[in-house]
């Protein structure tokens, strides 16, 4: 026997809020918005750690200075950064990640980003 009361619940997600149909946000559609903000500072470093922690690392990476060049980069971001790091130290042919590969590879990623926003404008 099925219940005539069966409820369905939709969750939605989308990183470009301002280019959804507006009929999608009218009340009893999806009534409720979530926002998770982009890390700050502090995380965007850790996250950075984090994801280069199986990396051959130079000691002398400052994650708190990649933090601050990587204003409203998002946690994927911060990864990309780190995951393009260590193709430029491989492309060149070394074993260690340099501070130089990671700014290197923030300039790599910030251009991406500059691309996307192009296409979608």
């Amino acid at each position: 026997m099925v219940s005539a009361h069966l409820e369905s619940q939709v969750i939605a997600a989308t990183n470009r809020v301002d280019i959804l149909d507006p009929a999608l946000l009218r009340s009893g559609r999806l009534d409720r918005k979530i926002e998770f903000p982009h890390p700050n500072e502090e995380a965007r470093a850790r996250i950075m750690q984090i994801h280069s922690r199986k990396m051959n690392v130079d000691p002398d990476v400052n994650f708190e200075e990649l933090a601050r060049c990587t204003d409203d980069f998002n946690g994927a971001q911060c990864k990309a950064v780190c995951v393009e790091a260590g193709m430029i130290a491989l492309r060149r042919g070394a074993t260690v990640v340099t501070h130089e590969d990671f700014m290197d590879a923030i300039l790599e990623v910030q251009a991406k980003k500059k691309a996307n926003l192009n296409y979608y404008a």
